[in-house]
């Protein structure tokens, strides 16, 4: 599917009609493509043919692809300014309200002001009013362009109205009832419009079990109730329930695919990994502060072990399972720490109850542990013709396995308690936190047993 896309781009062809300023034959190839088409082509061109784009296109037309452009932050900027100002404010107005908000986000305040101010009285309006909301909240990802009606109005008048609005509404296929008070009373389908008859009042066919989400709201919460409820739209609300705006399920893909970019980001100890840097100076800028943070505490394990340095004089062959006992004990903190953050990031963790999931979570450490422990004792007694350091190992890996478990599924609730995103319980955290309980574990136990090992 996507090659038979790539084909329908002839890239060539269109680049060369705009730099021979063949306007009608431009306009014909690049119009009858795909908006997301048009952006893919439009991201891959140079400055110079994107200045005759200008030209050749008008801001409503450039707006349509605009809004599909997946490009860095700090490149809107760019190539705004490449715009003259008044088109670019043009471009700006003509995208859905709430998709030209995220655009003026990575702006300037200055810049934003200056694009506001070159805008059409009532669209700038528009703008302004979302601008305000907290990032990340229902609020900042709502659009204002949507369709409500009367309960006190018949269908006939309900469909005059939403053939009036429907242009520039962002989707019609709910349609909401507000009261006298503009309060949200009611949701009823396109489709219910269509059947009823034309007398009907609106307040006998709308459903008043309306699922709504307050503006403040996490956008992580919103995406939770379009999937459980499997919803096209979510009217977002204030305190006291009048109908502000609806969240379209365009935008909750987009956050499901930033959420789940942040959260693994997070877990990598990388921020931004959904940014492909060109400068390996700015990758390596962004993953720094996690590396030196892991370097330190590394260093730490290092003289942890320096402490049982008479215990490996005397033993030197426990060295040997030190990376199998850490490993083992870093990646079921890993495994553990996933799911807990998964747990709460999709609010299962809230549904099943935290403790019940701690309490899995040592169930599975002990079971697992338990069950590599016993291996692990085997192998080496046919190995090494030990069975005091089997013993040693398989007990370490069983204590370590029962701790890493806890600490995983523990460490991002508390984090979660304290308002802080569990995301950033980062998996290298987890792992080097884990190397040192496990290295305490094993060598603790093995200076007690130091007499029965020593041959």
């Amino acid at each position: 599917m996507e090659n038979d896309t790539q084909e329908n781009i002839n890239e060539e062809l269109l680049i060369q009609t705009a730099a021979e300023g063949n306007l009608e034959s431009f306009r014909e190839e690049f119009l009858n493509l795909h908006p997301y088409d048009q952006a893919q082509f439009f991201f891959k061109i140079d400055k110079e043919t994107r200045l005759k784009m200008y030209y050749y296109l008008s801001p409503k037309e450039v707006a349509d692809f605009f809004e599909m452009l997946e490009i860095d932050d700090n490149d809107y900027k760019d190539i705004l300014a490449e715009m003259e100002p008044k088109y670019a404010a043009e471009v700006l107005a003509n995208m859905y309200a709430d998709n030209a908000v995220d655009v003026l986000n990575t702006l300037g305040k200055d810049q934003t002001a200056s694009y506001l101010t070159l805008m059409d009285k009532k669209d700038a309006q528009e703008i302004k009013g979302l601008l305000h909301y907290e990032e990340y909240t229902a609020g900042s990802i709502m659009t204002t362009e949507y369709v409500a009606i009367s309960q006190n109005q018949t269908v006939r008048s309900a469909m005059y109205i939403l053939k009036k609005q429907a242009p520039t509404a962002e989707t019609i296929y709910y349609v909401f009832v507000i009261d006298e008070d503009l309060r949200l009373a009611g949701v009823l389908s396109l489709r219910d419009l269509i059947i009823s008859d034309d007398d009907t009042m609106i307040s006998e066919i709308m459903s008043d079990r309306v699922v709504s989400i307050s503006v403040g709201a996490d956008q992580e919460e919103a995406a939770r109730q379009m999937r459980d409820y499997d919803l096209l739209a979510l009217p977002v609300v204030d305190f006291q329930n009048h109908l502000l705006g609806i969240i379209t399920v365009d935008d909750i893909i987009d956050v499901i695919d930033e959420e789940a970019s942040d959260d693994y980001s997070k877990l990598a100890g990388i921020s931004d990994l959904d940014k492909m840097d060109k400068s390996p100076f700015t990758a390596a800028k962004k993953r720094l502060p996690w590396l030196v943070i892991l370097l330190f505490l590394g260093m730490f394990t290092a003289s942890l072990i320096g402490r049982f340095e008479d215990t490996l004089s005397q033993v030197p062959i426990v060295a040997v399972f030190i990376p199998l006992i850490a490993g083992m004990a870093g990646n079921a903190g890993t495994q553990s720490l996933a799911v807990a953050v998964r747990g709460i990031a999709t609010g299962e963790m809230e549904d099943a109850g935290k403790l019940k999931i701690i309490l899995r979570e040592a169930g599975t450490g002990i079971v697992t542990g338990a069950l590599c422990g016993i291996l692990v004792s085997l192998v080496i007694f046919v190995w090494k013709h030990d069975l005091v350091l089997g013993l040693l190992v398989g007990f370490s890996i069983l204590a370590s396995l029962l701790v890493a478990t806890i600490g995983g599924s523990l460490v991002p609730l508390i984090m979660h308690k304290l308002k802080i995103d569990p995301a950033v319980a980062s998996g290298p955290f987890i792992t080097t936190m884990n190397d040192i309980t496990s290295i305490l574990i094993y060598f603790g136990l093995a200076t007690m047993l130091m007499s029965y090992l020593i041959h």
